[in-house]
């Protein structure tokens, strides 16, 4: 091999180490990349991606339960740079917010739906989930003396049911 030759393998080996020693500063080191996962999201204020498991699939997570609610997944996608991300687990911690981001904080962001996706994924509106799926509250306590209006869509049985009272007799409250 003559000279010419060896310096040119000599300068692919160096250049070789020194991209590697490069990838592995901003990878290990400083964690300078983007992290993107699939966090939880509220149908009822944010436009959020719907995910429904796979009748067909036998992979645990992805199969259906038989449970609506454990069947349904609303999410959106969170961005953030794995640098920024805190080294806490956010299932023993509640004050573990991996994905939030802080305010100025670059390359970060929360990715709602938006009709129109690349990926063609079914988006809910949170106006119209809202009116399909109204949130429970809890019924009215009323004060000594005055009247509850009680719907039938509120009303118990009161024979499986001992604490309650039937439709007819729920017009005055006993307190």
């Amino acid at each position: 091999m003559d000279k010419k030759s060896k310096i040119l393998i000599w300068v692919f080996v160096v250049l070789i180490i020194g991209a590697v020693a490069v990838t592995f500063w901003r990878i290990y080191i400083q964690r300078d990349y983007v992290i993107t996962s699939q966090i939880d999201c509220d149908p009822y204020t944010e436009a959020c991606f719907i995910w429904k498991c796979d009748p067909a699939s036998t992979v645990e997570g992805e199969a259906c339960t038989g449970d609506p609610e454990a069947d349904i997944w609303y999410y959106k996608i969170a961005e953030r740079n794995a640098s920024m991300i805190p080294e806490c687990d956010p299932e023993t911690d509640e004050t573990c917010l991996p994905f939030d981001c802080l305010p100025g904080e670059p390359e970060c962001e929360q990715i709602l739906c938006a009709e129109g996706n690349e990926d063609e994924i079914p988006c809910v509106d949170p106006v119209q989930f809202t009116i399909d799926n109204p949130i429970e509250e809890e019924a009215a306590e009323c004060a000594e003396g005055e009247e509850c209006e009680v719907t039938e869509e509120e009303a118990c049985d009161p024979e499986t049911d001992e604490t309650c009272v039937s439709a007819e007799e729920s017009t005055a409250c006993d307190s």
